[in-house]
């Protein structure tokens, strides 16, 4: 494919379409399956949620992980770099519901769920698009959806192999419950939100006595199964033992003195109920206690609660208190600010329901996990504390179950007699129970020959926790699938450290008996520019299509590279201006490179004092910038090569060799040539150090020269700079830096003097010591062409000292 000519401007619209084209159709960033010469590097790609357009955090963390995939495959690296969606949880739900005007529980489940893959297949290609249009370099061939045959195949396979471990059960307990969602939920969905709420000092009455408890839910009262006080609390010594008599609802309840009761929370006396927090659950395990369900799954007060039958929890609450005042059985409100466990994807504050779940059990292995999770290398490394602080917070096994229609559904059926289990055979999955007959013809616990489908559908994070086989089983069967694993490098968000990255970790273990990967690349959030996160219902969002639109895409990812990993970056639109200012000077100054470049010949020179002073700076930024790419410290890198494009190349080393390559006759033999080599040596490192971050500009400048040059289709498949360490000279550096502060003075000087800065001097004195004359003057006839002076002479002085006249 042709290049832009040298003599246009950069055109960013017709450039980067151009070259994504040209890359998918010469399979730029295939994954070799069969080559087993070079070395794999794996990366388990984060599959993003189908739920609408890709974001700027999206952008912003998948560009980090693109630049790393990118410098690891001009290190010579096979990457496997595959690209899936996450389509089948409750965002998919939400989305078709919102956009086809329709509610799931109104819905036969084969319409809806018909419904969900017929809106998959039409919105996902324009959902993945935007992902190219940043430049990522996936193999957009080893493509896979959470709710695709493979990936439902695998998650059944992997639900089938841990309940014969003995690792999955199915129980009624107490369950995590959003009324909004109407599904059970896990520990790992819940969000702390901080709620204004009020202590409500409530009358119970004991004998003829009254104890007054203190509870910020007096709506679940109905729900009351005893009172619980300290047993070192002198306050309520004497009613430990007695009865109580619930208000407004008149059962009688036991006082129970546990150390769980907080004497300084409160009244310190607390009503137990069913549920209202882990401490009801424990209690009511711990004292065998009854249980008293007064709220529906849909979150409204059932027949225990009397007349508040039907009421939402709110409105309950309300007209609860109410009738407590009117009795005279509500003595005293505190306010408070008290923080509220909410479902993360509605924002619903959760209740504790009794229900059948499916769970995996792993509260038994924390330690294990706590261990696994430190022999990970993370990147930064401090986001090691964040699961460590998860795994340590654990207290309920993974509930996996959810009540929904959409989603991988669980290979079982029931024995409708003995509720016997019965698991669909490997050989056959995947498979939607309700869709077919059970494989059983009798029930091998009592005979029973009628069965019952499970109706419920897996967490989605039961599914995308198995990333790394969803991902490696595409190339099952070939030479390098065993390469794969452990997988290299897991990239990802912070924010779903507790999600994504620990459930992964926990299947792996559990599966295998292994950690998924060697490496954790933990990035940071895209924030807006005052700071805050972004959010539709703070209409501060900013949209990345709309940025490429404006700037680029390599605008986008130069942004994306100005924050160190793992550290949240507010978005400025001066940064994307600073990205386009700097595509712009690379394109100029490419093409004045190479517009003297077309008649140099690789040979060796003898280089002039100032291409040995480019050079070598040249090595120590390639050192640099591969180190700090190896540690993924990707901003360094791009802060250094900033430094030396502007401050040593453009600013000074374009401006000194430029009078070599227009009047040759005025130098040496051979001075031309030398700042050639130097030049193309300089260039062209220059544009591989900046191709991870500007893939688009820098292949297209790649192919207008360097790709018939070095024989290689596209720059991002050359190989990445090697130092020389023979051309690390610190003379010629030391020469070649008083040379530009020789250069600075003289602009300086012409500037005060309103002289433009090709207006010729008589003489200029350099005042120095002997060795440092000695090592500036190979350079006399660049300094004298770059300073526009007729003659140069030297004193004799300690410090650097320059006489113009």
């Amino acid at each position: 494919m042709e290049a832009q000519k040298e003599s246009q401007n950069y055109d960013p619209k017709v450039s980067e379409k151009k070259w994504q084209v040209y890359w998918e159709s010469n399979h730029t960033y295939r994954f070799d399956r069969e080559d087993t010469e070079k070395e794999v590097y794996s990366i388990d790609t984060p599959p993003p949620t189908v739920s609408g357009k890709m974001h700027l955090g999206h952008a912003f963390s998948y560009s980090q992980m693109d630049f790393i995939a990118r410098y690891k495959r001009m290190k010579g690296y096979n990457v496997f770099y595959p690209f899936g969606t996450d389509d089948n949880g409750l965002p998919t739900e939400r989305l078709v519901e919102k956009t086809k005007n329709v509610k799931s529980t109104r819905m036969q489940r084969s319409e809806f769920i018909k419904l969900c893959l017929e809106t998959l297949d039409v919105i996902r290609p324009g959902f993945i698009q935007d992902w190219k249009n940043t430049g990522m370099s996936c193999d957009f061939t080893l493509a896979y959806s959470t709710i695709n045959d493979h990936c439902r195949r695998i998650s059944q396979k992997s639900f089938v192999e841990l309940y014969k471990k003995g690792l999955e059960y199915r129980k009624e307990a107490p369950s995590i419950w959003c009324p909004e969602c109407q599904t059970a939920i896990a520990q790992v969905e819940l969000e702390d939100k901080e709620l204004d709420s009020a202590f409500n000092h409530i009358i119970f009455m004991v004998g003829q006595e009254k104890l007054i408890i203190a509870t910020t839910r007096p709506e679940l009262l109905a729900s009351c199964t005893a009172l619980f006080v300290n047993p070192e609390d002198d306050r309520y010594k004497k009613y430990v033992g007695k009865e109580a008599v619930v208000p407004l609802f008149n059962h009688k309840v036991k006082i129970l003195a546990d150390a769980r009761a907080a004497m300084d929370k409160g009244t310190g006396a607390v009503m137990c109920c069913t549920f209202g927090d882990q401490t009801d659950i424990e209690w009511y395990k711990a004292y065998n206690l009854a249980l008293r369900i007064s709220i529906t799954k849909d979150g409204k007060m059932n027949d225990l609660a009397g007349q508040y039958k039907d009421l939402k929890l709110k409105e309950a609450r309300e007209k609860i208190i109410g009738d407590l005042k009117t009795q005279g059985l509500l003595v005293d409100q505190k306010p408070i600010k008290h923080v509220v466990n909410v479902h993360e994807r509605c924002g619903t504050p959760i209740e504790i329901m009794n229900t059948k779940q499916w769970f995996v059990k792993y509260l038994h292995l924390k330690e294990e996990f706590s261990n696994a999770g430190s022999e990970l290398h993370w990147y930064p490394s401090h986001m090691r504390s964040r699961l460590e602080n998860w795994i340590n917070g654990l207290q309920w096994d993974w509930c996996i179950s959810r009540q929904r229609h959409f989603g991988v559904p669980f290979p079982v059926w029931y024995c409708s007699k003995c509720d016997e289990i019965v698991l669909a055979d490997t050989d056959s999955l995947p498979v939607d129970p309700t869709e077919m007959k059970c494989p059983e013809a009798k029930c091998k616990k009592c005979g029973n020959s009628e069965f019952t489908a499970e109706k419920d559908v897996m967490d989605t994070w039961a599914t995308s926790s198995l990333t790394p086989e969803l991902a490696g089983e595409l190339i099952k069967g070939t030479k390098n699938y065993d390469s794969l694993y452990p997988m290299d490098l897991r990239p990802q968000a912070h924010d779903i450290i507790t999600f994504w990255l620990f459930n992964t970790l926990v299947k792996s273990r559990l599966h295998h008996k292994r950690n998924p990967w060697k490496n954790v690349m933990i990035s940071g959030w895209a924030l807006d520019p005052s700071g805050k996160k972004m959010s539709k219902s703070k209409g501060n969002t900013i949209e990345p299509q709309v940025m490429i639109e404006k700037y680029s895409a390599d605008a986008l990812r130069y942004w994306a590279a100005g924050s160190k990993l793992g550290d949240d970056l507010p978005f400025k639109e001066k940064d994307m201006m600073n990205g386009k200012k700097m595509i712009t000077k690379l394109w100029n100054a490419s093409r004045f490179s190479i517009m003297h470049l077309g008649d140099f010949k690789e040979d060796e020179y003898e280089l002039e004092l100032m291409d040995k002073w480019v050079l070598s700076k040249l090595q120590k930024l390639i050192k640099i910038c591969t180190e700090t790419f190896d540690s993924y410290e990707y901003s360094r890198a791009r802060q250094e090569l900033e430094m030396f494009f502007w401050n040593v190349f453009c600013d000074n080393y374009l401006e000194i060799v430029k009078d070599r390559l227009y009047n040759p006759d005025k130098h040496r033999e051979g001075a031309r040539e030398s700042g050639q080599y130097a030049l193309h040596e300089t260039l062209l490192n220059i544009l591989k150090i900046a191709a991870p971050v500007l893939p688009y500009v820098t292949e297209e400048i790649y192919q207008l020269h360097f790709a018939k040059i070095e024989s290689k289709k596209s720059i991002h498949v050359s190989a990445w700079p090697v130092a020389n360490e023979t051309l690390i000279n610190e003379d010629a550096e030391h020469a070649g830096d008083m040379i530009v502060e020789i250069i600075s003075r003289v602009r300086k000087f012409k500037s005060d003097k309103s002289l433009s800065l090709n207006s010729e001097l008589a003489q200029m004195v350099v005042e120095c010591k002997d060795r440092d004359r000695r090592l500036i003057e190979p350079a006399l006839m660049d300094l004298k062409a770059v300073c526009k002076v007729k003659d140069i002479e030297f004193g004799a002085a300690e410090e650097l000292n320059v006489i113009l006249s």
